[in-house]
């Protein structure tokens, strides 16, 4: 066990914790899950960025736990150059074989580098890896709504909809999502039903969960929905 590991049991949370994660993570064994809370992780990765050890914990690749993927991406959540970030993205994400890895790597700096990371997303989108591919629709939902939203991107992520789950539930978020910031540009995919039936259905339940939609709006996608 590296110095590392050995830091991750001496703050892992409880046992419950570690049963709440090994409930809600699909195909994570027991014996994989040290159960950390995010917030002391995000803490250690502050505290191994600031020393330096960062690089030297991220160079290493497989990992043994599920809690050292979610530490390597909050790692790379904190990068600051940007060309060296997505080069280790690259790297990182063949690696990343569930949500809660995917989803907490969120790097700060993509905000400044747009166009860069557009072309990024494009070559990530097409993956035949399905973590990739929700990596990018993410991306693409954090970094290309409102002002920034261009009809080819939300065709893009038709697209991507490969039917895998995880992807397909990508894929609702970032349409309910977008209905909240971009609703008459994203109204017409619904309409024309362009999603696939299940992605359809769950960008509506989404969207009627969301506070940022009038109810004038929740009552015309409700009419919407398609029988199962």
């Amino acid at each position: 066990m590296n110095k590392y590991q050995m830091h991750l049991f001496e703050i892992r949370a409880d046992e419950s914790f570690r049963d709440l994660q090994l409930r809600t993570i699909p195909g994570i064994k027991p014996d994989d899950l040290i159960g950390i809370r995010t917030p002391d992780l995000r803490g250690y990765a502050k505290e191994l960025v600031r020393s330096g050890e960062a690089e030297h914990f991220i160079a290493k690749l497989p990992h043994r736990y599920f809690d050292e993927y979610l530490l390597h991406g909050l790692i790379l959540s904190q990068f600051k150059d940007y060309d060296k970030l997505t080069g280790e993205i690259d790297r990182f994400l063949p690696f990343v074989d569930n949500w809660a890895v995917c989803d907490q790597t969120n790097p700060k700096i993509f905000a400044k580098y747009k166009d860069e990371l557009l072309l990024k997303i494009r070559s990530w989108i097409v993956s035949d890896h399905d973590y990739t591919v929700r990596f990018a629709i993410r991306m693409l939902m954090n970094h290309f709504l409102g002002d920034g939203f261009r009809k080819s991107y939300a065709d893009m992520v038709v697209n991507a909809d490969n039917g895998n789950y995880y992807v397909s539930m990508m894929c609702a978020w970032y349409f309910a999502t977008a209905l909240a910031s971009n609703y008459d540009e994203i109204v017409p995919y619904i309409e024309e039903r362009r999603l696939a039936k299940w992605t359809h259905n769950k960008t509506i339940q989404k969207a009627v969960e969301s506070y940022r939609i009038s109810d004038t709006q929740k009552q015309y996608l409700k009419a919407l929905k398609q029988k199962v």
